[in-house]
């Protein structure tokens, strides 16, 4: 039975459960090792990014450790997401192997693939695909988010064009070379700004979100750009099988929207963004849930926006987790209900609103007081929860806190002295709740370089945020 599947899980519910082939089979299997990008651009260390390896098994001796780390051969990179050659979308083909591991880099627009199946724990460089592939065969540059399809291509989203200027365009690679094929999309159409996409053949769509110009945000953020219409504030929905926009097909939001969660309900037609519920239709989006700003003293503004950064929804749909990164909050909701979500648990894992900070909270409509700094180990956390990645069984979240490094300067500039740390949140999944745990702590702050910037998590076999299933 088992020689004619191919990478993953055949459901969503398989893949949580752990069920294999119709035969049950205990629930994980539970991660045992993770992979991130650590980032080295602006913190004055004059080093290369590089793909760290964390042991996260309970029963290993090198629990909470860094075991392995891979630089990249060129400096100033961002490493910022990845994804896998392959995943549940080929779950049929024998000859797949999610063996190897996508990382589009940001600011430098090269695409490197690591090798993670010869040795799981010290993963080696594969190939580099360089920017002058992008260039000349896309007009694109500063790829971010990797999607592998079930043709076997892998599909990159990218943010702009080789100039610097905003185009939201698609890359494709051929998964056996890697080499550059050209563009995904079709016809004159194109957004004028990309970041995150997700799509599924079922519905016949691909959903993509948008962030900003790049050389607006390459250094930092300048709240005059938003006025400039430099930051995006739409939801592209695209024809899946033409690859392409069709003009009735984009969604204004009141806010620039992030990350997408995707139901994993492969019949239900909706989409989770940002405090939004995307219904299929007439494509209409709908506030399901807001974060009010909050009314501050000390800070770049008057009123500071709960920035949402990263969101994910549990294989089984029924919870939806977010980051918060200038409030400090990683909140879970029941999505039961997808039109009225429950709000069930929430910590504060710093933040810029922490007691005794520079920021003095003047009006809140949520809290009562400012929470109190966030302290592990003896160690007082710097910044704001930003990536976050559920274990396959929806027991464990895992937090790291850097979201950009130019961002990161500005906003949290003790990030870049102190390093960041990767966190993991016990997760009631029967009421709901979370409560971090005490034991868990992997501070980037003491790496052998100097302190880095940890960002988006991976397991070898895949993860919650990775598959999409055909």
């Amino acid at each position: 039975k088992c020689g004619a599947c191919g990478p993953g899980y055949a459901s969503p519910l398989d893949a949580m459960k752990g069920n294999f082939f119709g035969a049950s089979v205990p629930p994980g299997p539970r991660e045992e090792l993770l992979y991130l990008p650590c980032i080295y651009r602006n913190t004055g260390i004059q080093k290369p990014d590089y793909l760290a390896t964390v042991d996260v098994d309970p029963k290993s001796p090198h629990y909470c450790q860094v075991i392995h780390r891979l630089p990249m051969p060129n400096l100033q990179d961002e490493l910022h997401h990845s994804g896998w050659n392959t995943c549940s979308s080929c779950f049929g083909d024998s000859r797949k192997s999610r063996n190897l591991l996508i990382l589009p880099a940001l600011i430098s627009s090269r695409i490197y693939v690591v090798d993670v199946g010869t040795d799981p724990r010290a993963p080696r460089l594969h190939k580099v695909v360089e920017p002058t592939e992008l260039f000349g065969k896309g007009n694109v540059a500063n790829p971010h988010t990797s999607h592998c399809l079930g043709s076997g291509d892998i599909l990159i989203s990218c943010l702009g064009d080789p100039a610097g200027n905003g185009k939201g365009s698609f890359i494709l690679l051929d998964g056996e070379t890697f080499e550059v094929k050209g563009n995904w999309e079709k016809g004159e159409k194109v957004p004028s700004l990309g970041y995150d996409f997700w799509y599924q053949p079922r519905h016949n769509v691909l959903l993509s979100t948008e962030w900003g110009v790049p050389k607006a945000l390459r250094d930092g953020f300048d709240p005059a750009d938003v006025e400039k219409g430099l930051y995006g504030r739409h939801i592209n929905v695209w024809d899946w099988s033409s690859h392409r926009l069709p003009p009735s097909w984009t969604l204004r939001t009141l806010v620039g929207p992030f990350q997408l969660g995707i139901f994993q309900d492969l019949v239900a037609p909706q989409v989770r963004i940002p405090c939004s519920l995307l219904q299929k239709g007439d494509w209409a989006a709908e506030k399901v849930i807001e974060v009010p700003s909050k009314k501050v003293q000390g800070w770049l503004l008057p009123d500071m926006p709960g920035l949402i950064t990263d969101i994910l929804i549990s294989l089984d749909d029924r919870f939806l987790y977010f980051s918060n990164w200038l409030h400090g909050d990683v909140r879970q909701y029941d999505i039961s209900d997808p039109r009225r979500p429950r709000l069930v648990g929430q910590v504060f894992l710093g933040g810029s609103i922490a007691r005794g900070g520079p920021v003095t909270v003047l009006e809140d409509k949520e809290l009562q007081c400012q929470p109190e700094p966030f302290v592990i180990q003896g160690k007082k956390v710097p910044g704001g929860p930003q990536m976050l990645q559920l274990s396959l069984d929806g027991k464990r979240l895992y937090v790291t806190n850097s979201l950009y490094s130019g961002w990161d300067k500005q906003f949290y500039p003790d990030l870049l002295r102190e390093g960041s740390v990767l966190l993991q949140i016990d997760v009631d999944t029967e009421r709901g709740g979370l409560a971090v745990n005490p034991n868990f702590l992997v501070d980037f702050g003491k790496e052998p370089d100097g302190p880095a910037l940890a960002h988006e998590m991976r397991y070898p076999g895949g993860d919650c945020t990775s598959d999409i299933w055909l």
